[in-house]
């Protein structure tokens, strides 16, 4: 998919307060680990992860999402009433129903001509929901859209951990759960618009969507619990974001490692690594988030962007490699140039 006339406006992200580090997490599961003969440390050496930050008890995933939501207006400047679209793309959500992005829209005061929808497809939806606002701005509907996600982590975490000191839990409970304690809070927000409006705008100049669902159910979540086969997850992962990445260089003309940053969904150490090695590109260009926030579900990419933006990193020019992957699994893959 090849886009024309969409730009990025502005991208924020918003930092969950509560720093949880996974000493702490393992101090409480001490009890367990003793019983099941799992060394200390295994939390933090196996995923890369030394902490992972929650939201305060009884903060929605709408308000992080809503907070994300009015940074980026202010930083933008961009009048609310001209946004043709909001489309929330968090994991985490308030209720069943109505959607997230009624109650977003709802906290921003947006007008009745702003349509509202959830998207969701795990960690994946934040880029999805670029690739549909960008859609519906190269078709004309829309002059300006609103992509938001707020993950709260705080529940799954906690009743994890629970789960895992039940005396009849077992060392296979503790495996099977292990990826529910990577996860961590926070929100993002990013204003897409047609370029030929834009003054200071960054180019989104296309995608690719790869898609391998015979493997979707190596990674079940609920909110309360994420039960994983991570090295099965893994393997299928990499093998569909090398899949991935041959169609993007056709298609983005990436003909090798010409990029200058890549924002990559990050689950782990190794999962990071794995898909440096695989794809063959310089692991110096890739942004680590995973060490001090862990895994935030589809917050993680638009937040590593504004991260880079804030620290200088970003320069006029440089082409930007956006690559997620969501369990399911779905993998896209994403140039914007800066």
């Amino acid at each position: 998919m090849k886009f024309n006339n969409v730009s990025i406006l502005g991208v924020a992200h918003v930092e969950a307060p509560n720093r949880v580090t996974s000493q702490e997490i393992e101090d409480t599961l001490e009890p367990a680990m003793k019983r099941f003969g799992i060394t200390r440390k295994i939390l933090e050496s196996l995923s890369g992860i030394r902490a992972r930050h929650f939201w305060d008890p009884g903060t929605q995933p709408s308000e992080a999402s809503t907070m994300a939501a009015e940074k980026v207006l202010e930083q933008t400047g961009l009048d609310r009433s001209k946004l043709g679209v909001l489309i929330n793309t968090s994991v985490s959500k308030d209720y069943i129903e109505p959607s997230t992005a009624c109650l977003v829209h709802g906290n921003l005061g947006l007008g009745p001509d702003c349509m509202n929808m959830d998207v969701g497809n795990a960690c994946l939806a934040f880029m999805n929901g670029m690739e549909i606002v960008g859609m519906m701005i190269e078709r004309g509907q829309v002059d300006y859209g609103l992509v938001v996600a707020g993950e709260e982590a705080r529940t799954a975490v906690e009743s994890t951990i629970s789960r895992i000191l039940d005396p009849e839990a077992t060392v296979q409970t503790y495996r099977d759960n292990f990826a529910t304690l990577t996860l961590g809070s926070g929100g993002a927000a990013m204003i897409l618009g047609r370029s030929d409006l834009i003054d200071t705008g960054h180019r989104i100049l296309g995608s690719v969507t790869q898609a391998a669902t015979q493997h979707n159910r190596l990674c079940l979540g609920q909110p309360d619990r994420m039960i994983t086969d991570a090295t099965a997850l893994l393997k299928a992962g990499i093998r569909l974001a090398g899949r991935t990445w041959q169609i993007a260089q056709k298609v983005l003309n990436w003909p090798g490692d010409v990029l200058d940053h890549y924002m990559i969904h990050q689950i782990s150490s190794v999962h990071t690594s794995s898909l440096v090695e695989a794809i063959g590109i310089d692991e110096s260009k890739v942004y680590k988030m995973y060490p001090e926030f862990g895994n935030i579900g589809p917050v993680n990419l638009p937040m590593i962007l504004s991260k880079s933006l804030e620290e200088g990193l970003l320069k006029t020019g440089h082409r930007i490699g956006l690559l997620g992957i969501g369990s399911g699994l779905n993998c896209s893959m994403m140039e914007v140039v800066w």
